[in-house]
């Protein structure tokens, strides 16, 4: 029998064994709305059955295994032979194979794709944030391949299949591959156009070799990568295979792994090429303008991750609220702790919204949705990456100390949290691409204010904000200094237009009231005490 100081009172259930996409209000709501309507039985099933799963206590303790068991590089075999590996825990496998079979790398290649894909990566890394690096790689690589009618052709299927085959072996002889990229170097990091390595043409039209080295290459157990290198026109694109169709292994020689805060799970790394045999992707000298659609379907995908990450946090600070007991009564009922509960969740909301709206416009394609896209996924990836690190603080906190502590799982969340604002761009790329969109496609704005114009007269606070956001607008001296201030208003009118037209009423008067009417403070939980704030607490609750 258990001595009486040792008996256990008051202490949280774990958020386990429940459907991730039920319980996310916005996230189904966001589905219901954009998804054609034939297709929303069958996606609603599919991306239950996905949130049950990532819910369920078996994959909880995969992200949690493979992140205490980070990947190992292996250079050599035990005879001295150089073999580059990277050796993944099982878990890894896991949770990567579970992604791939979810159809997370196959958007392009069905109706609605983008949507359901991008609903599925929010649920999915809520799990382990770690193995969302490669899924997002080898989805984003597809249009950057669609520049090559032959080549598209060749990869695609591959890339788009929901077969995980972790193999290094020749991409025909797979059912299933992946892909990674390598832009940043030593010398340029951002700055991709100052690259040195050199691609020198070999007798086979389109082939090249390549030599140099790469800063950061993520997941570099793929299969194959998109790479910038110096052709004799310039900047280009080339794909470099890991495995050659013979069976031998390409030359890609992986120095090491980077010791990262976070996103331990995913093996990110330094490689070096001497010879590397590649096939060039579009253009000589057309580089960037080839590998940009990639980057910008993994710029979206940074959004996702964020909200992904941002409501696991909200979703586990409001679970720890609801049976934790302080003061003489329920942390959920205290006015306090529900005013920081409301702010978070609205933030989360916000994040999730916009996120889906954006995977939305891929699916139409139309040209407006194209120019919409063009501003708005630089903003939102500047903005939302930005808010996740604070509210991943917040809602740690929300545990006090038991939050601090890694059984929790919130100093996981913590470490991921900065991730998506730095790759793919940190917040002054984003600011700066913004710019260029303003100033070189005007179609771009006219998109972005026609849809922020579809909320006009709603509320006199979203009107008072697009009312100034055009006066900024027009205002071009120092624009460059000012350029994270624009990004953020033109990020948050957009964010609050939509909430404005399919929130709850609660979630918009308070989203309005603090974020564009300015009734707010410096910190979480500072939201103007008259609002329905219990409202919107309980539509963030984690409820299946």
């Amino acid at each position: 029998m258990a001595a009486s100081t040792h008996t256990v009172t008051n202490q949280v259930p774990p958020l386990v064994g429940y459907d991730v996409f039920a319980a996310d209000r916005a996230l189904v709501e966001a589905v219901d709305r954009h998804l054609d309507p034939e297709l929303l039985d069958e996606a609603r099933e599919e991306l239950s059955a996905l949130g049950r799963t990532s819910g369920s206590a078996q994959v909880q303790e995969w992200g949690a295994l493979a992140n205490e068991n980070p990947p190992k590089l292996r250079t050599h075999d035990r005879y001295g032979n150089r073999i580059d590996e990277v050796e993944f825990h099982p878990s890894w496998h896991r949770l990567l194979g579970k992604g791939v079979s979810a159809g997370l790398t196959s958007a392009w290649s069905r109706p609605g794709g983008h949507l359901r894909r991008a609903a599925g990566f929010v649920i999915w890394t809520q799990a382990e944030a770690g193995n969302g690096c490669p899924l997002s790689m080898t989805h984003a690589a597809v249009p950057a391949l669609r520049t090559d009618p032959a080549l598209a052709a060749e990869w695609e299927p591959r890339l788009t299949s929901t077969i995980y085959d972790q193999e290094l072996r020749p991409a025909a002889q797979k059912a299933g591959v992946l892909f990674g990229m390598g832009m940043t170097e030593k010398q340029g990091g951002s700055d991709v156009r100052a690259n040195t390595t050199e691609a020198r043409p070999l007798a086979e039209d389109g082939t090249y070799a390549l030599t140099g080295h790469k800063w950061f290459c993520s997941a570099p157990m793929s299969d194959g990568f998109l790479v910038l290198a110096q052709a004799p026109g310039g900047l280009t694109c080339f794909l470099v295979p890991r495995v050659l169709e013979d069976g031998t292994r390409n030359v890609f020689r992986i120095q090491r792994l980077k010791d990262k805060l976070g996103n331990r799970s995913n093996a990110s790394s330094e490689v070096e090429f001497d010879g590397t045999w590649a096939r060039r992707v579009g253009d000589e000298g057309r580089g960037v303008r080839t590998i940009i659609e990639m980057v910008a379907a993994t710029r979206l995908d940074c959004v996702l991750g964020s909200a992904s990450l941002m409501r696991q946090a909200v979703a586990q600070a409001i679970h720890h609220s609801t049976y934790r007991e302080a003061f003489g009564g329920r942390l959920l009922d205290k006015p306090l702790m529900r005013n920081v509960l409301a702010d978070l969740a609205l933030e989360s909301e916000a994040a999730t919204t916009l996120a889906m709206r954006l995977a939305a416009a891929y699916d139409d394609g139309s040209e407006q949705e194209r120019a919409f896209l063009r501003l708005a996924v630089p903003a939102a990836k500047y903005w939302v990456t930005k808010r996740c690190t604070p509210v991943a603080v917040e809602a740690l906190e929300c545990l006090g100390g038991n939050g601090y502590v890694e059984e929790s799982g919130m100093p996981r969340l913590l470490r991921e949290s900065p991730l998506n604002s730095i790759w793919e761009g940190a917040g002054n790329v984003q600011a700066l691409d913004v710019l260029r969109a303003l100033q070189r496609e005007p179609g771009a704005l006219d998109a972005y204010l026609r849809e922020v114009g579809r909320a006009r007269g709603a509320d006199h606070r979203l009107d008072g904000a697009i009312k100034n956001l055009l006066a900024e607008l027009a205002d071009l001296d120092g624009i460059e200094a000012r350029a994270r201030r624009l990004v953020e208003r033109i990020a948050l009118v957009l964010q609050g237009s939509l909430l404005v037209r399919y929130a709850p009423p609660e979630v918009a008067d308070a989203f309005c009231a603090s974020r564009l009417g300015g009734d707010w403070g410096a910190a979480f939980g500072t939201l103007p005490h008259s609002l329905d704030l219990a409202t919107v607490v309980e539509r963030a609750r984690p409820v299946s």
